[in-house]
């Protein structure tokens, strides 16, 4: 799988596709800390809703970065599962997960890369050290959710509890986390009430709580102080889901974490040198958008 450096002499193109995006901060993080690597980065934003375009569009738009130019693009919601069918590789990780948040274009290639696991693993691992995980209730299956469900896996989880809408969804990712992890490391739930009176911790990975999602996907009268929340979401910092949690004791982690340690990984594919990861961190902070 080829991720050779690229020329660095050339102003390196970069793109973000998904849906609803136009406030996002990649495009101010990338290009903040590409500059400080003495790169020159554009990072275009290529939103569905704004071009009017449906998920078919997919191969079309990949085709057209690939024309212009383009060192590769990072993938958010709805197009990370989606997209898996019109790359040319994809690393082991991604196929595990069944999800891609970046493709490099390489040698006439599409490569599609992993970065959304490796951010929950570290950002779970230095934000709720020595959290329990024998039993973790998730909410989500979608690339987010496949991503942190890897994750948990790879942190010792002993069981993960779903819930998803999606009944299809949601048993793919079963089938293909249990030829991984063994049979029963992750099953479907039926009851939500019930799972979390057993679980240590729930992560939640759909968009309820984002901006233009308002709500929580967990009510408040479920949890209880002896549950660590974690959330993918991170704008706002601070969800309904966290604001309860936090309220009456739980340890909680937001999704910031989770972003600027994906978008460092990223960073390493994109420009094959390694980003700044506090940097980056500031890069984020200090950008009044609300994206992903």
């Amino acid at each position: 799988m080829s991720t050779n450096p690229i020329d660095l002499n050339k102003r390196a193109l970069l793109g973000l596709l998904g849906a609803g995006i136009q406030a996002s901060r990649s495009p101010s993080m990338y290009e903040r800390e590409a500059e400080a690597n003495r790169i020159r980065c554009l990072y275009q934003i290529i939103d569905l809703e704004v071009l009017h375009l449906e998920m078919d569009s997919i191969p079309e738009l990949l085709t057209a970065a690939e024309r212009m130019g383009f060192v590769g693009i990072n993938v958010t919601h709805p197009c990370k599962q989606a997209v898996m069918s019109f790359l040319t590789e994809t690393s082991e990780d991604a196929r595990e997960i069944g999800a891609v948040n970046t493709v490099l274009f390489r040698d006439g290639k599409r490569v599609g890369f992993n970065t959304d696991w490796i951010g929950f693993f570290n950002s779970f691992r230095s934000g709720l050290p020595n959290a329990a995980l024998n039993r973790v209730v998730q909410l989500g299956a979608g690339g987010a959710g496949a991503a942190t469900a890897y994750a948990l896996l790879k942190l010792g989880a002993r069981r993960i509890v779903l819930f998803e809408r999606d009944e299809a969804k949601a048993t793919a990712l079963i089938e293909r986390l249990s030829s991984i992890f063994g049979a029963g490391c992750i099953s479907n739930g039926s009851n939500l009430e019930h799972a979390l009176q057993a679980a240590d911790g729930v992560v939640h990975a759909t968009p309820i709580g984002m901006h233009g999602h308002p709500g929580t996907a967990v009510p408040a009268q479920l949890l209880r102080s002896q549950l660590w929340v974690a959330e993918v979401v991170y704008f706002p910092r601070e969800t309904q889901l966290l604001k309860h949690a936090r309220a009456i004791g739980c340890r909680s982690l937001d999704g910031t974490g989770m972003v600027i340690n994906q978008a460092t990984a990223a960073f390493q594919l994109f420009f094959g040198r390694p980003a700044d990861r506090e940097r980056m961190s500031r890069h984020f902070e200090d950008n009044d958008g609300d994206g992903r």
